[in-house]
């Protein structure tokens, strides 16, 4: 990415369109040998003004509710798929009109909307999700399978007399991780619900299907996929949302001053808190061009946001030359769960959406302002 760092105007996000591409061309391989469908998961990445290349590659989105569906309806097209735990009452009739596939979180939820479903005058695929109860993942806040969860109808709950009706089933027991955790997922799906498995048409395997990462296993997904399908004669949804944008993105952002109090400390115009929120919620660490572990080179620095929040500290880097006001700091594997999760905490300012390409250059697709912080108010 061939850019002029002090023409930049930070903070901004800017996704390498190339490198989209790349990822999109490894999930429509996957699609094409094992005929599964592969859905953009909005949740993750919802860049509106990239979905017309997306929607070249993928079989449509999914949605969390009903405005992420809006989204993917108008911009992506092919299929619209929506999961939520509760359907609000005053917001089903616009489902209906918009969605193909609407998964139901409980058999409560699906009898009291089976009804306008039948009568919607439109052909609905409705699922049900199941809680197998198994995953992987270590950190629970973003465990769907943990005790006491909400997500899903466990086995010991299930009520195969509601089925009529019923043409799916879904799960999502991953987050960030390779195709090994996916078959020993499936071993622990098939056991406890193979009944209902060859009573449905289609199984949505759910995302956390880090497929577009350097040491995925592409093959024993692709297997993975193959089997069941045969196995089950139904059709395969994948639904990935980081994988359709991992390392496509970056987070340009300016150092405003630089303090010591036992340490070195640059505070920067972003914010952990505001701008890329998982830094704190995962926690994890993102790599910055040129940085490296502190020590690891002459100049350690604390990076930091200039909120009034303590925490909002991105972490420690250091650099081969002394940080000064003004340089500009490059993060990287920033467009996914940022822009989507981003905040105006402290009246912050939203980084501006940006679109490279090789061969078009940069450009600023959507740049944020007072208004954008005073319209969430009153």
């Amino acid at each position: 990415m061939k850019l002029d760092l002090n023409a930049l105007a930070t903070p901004c996000y800017i996704v390498d369109e190339d490198l989209l591409k790349k990822n999109l061309l490894r999930l429509k391989s996957v699609s094409d040998i094992t005929d599964c469908r592969i859905l953009l998961a909005q949740k993750g990445f919802s860049m509106f003004g990239v979905y017309p290349l997306i929607s070249r590659f993928l079989s449509g989105s999914t949605a969390s509710g009903l405005y992420e569906a809006r989204l993917g309806h108008e911009h992506l097209g092919g299929e619209t798929h929506i999961f939520s735990p509760a359907y609000r009452e005053d917001e089903f009739d616009e489902i209906l009109s918009i969605c193909d596939h609407i998964v139901f979180n409980s058999f409560a939820q699906w009898r009291k909307f089976r009804s306008r479903v039948k009568h919607c005058g439109r052909r609905i695929s409705c699922g049900l999700r199941i809680n197998p109860e198994y995953s992987e993942i270590k950190t629970e806040l973003y465990d769907p399978c943990a005790p006491f969860s909400r997500l899903g109808v466990t086995i010991d709950r299930f009520e195969p007399d509601e089925l009529e009706g019923i043409e799916g089933l879904h799960f999502h027991t991953m987050c960030e991780q390779n195709a090994d955790v996916l078959m020993r997922t499936l071993r622990v799906v098939e056991e406890k619900f193979e009944p209902y498995l060859r009573m449905v048409k289609w199984v949505n395997f759910g995302g956390g299907h880090h497929i577009t990462r350097k040491d995925y296993d592409i093959a024993v997904l692709i297997s993975c996929v193959s089997r069941f399908s045969r196995k089950y004669g139904v059709r395969v949804y994948l639904e990935p949302g980081e994988a359709v944008a991992l390392n496509a993105g970056y987070l340009a952002a300016r150092v405003l001053d630089t303090v010591e109090n036992d340490m070195s400390i640059a505070v920067l115009d972003t914010s952990a808190a505001c701008h890329m929120p998982d830094v704190l919620e995962m926690p994890y660490r993102p790599e910055i061009v040129g940085a490296a572990s502190p020590g690891k080179q002459q100049f350690t620095y604390r990076l930091s946001g200039p909120t009034c929040l303590a925490g909002d500290v991105i972490g420690d880097y250091s650099f081969r030359e002394p940080l000064k006001p003004g340089d500009v700091l490059i993060f990287c594997d920033m467009a996914h769960y940022t822009m989507v999760k981003n905040n105006t905490f402290n009246g912050m300012r939203l980084p501006s959406i940006c679109l490279y390409s090789e061969a078009a250059g940069l450009r600023t697709l959507k740049s944020f302002g007072y208004e954008d912080f005073k319209g969430r108010l009153s």
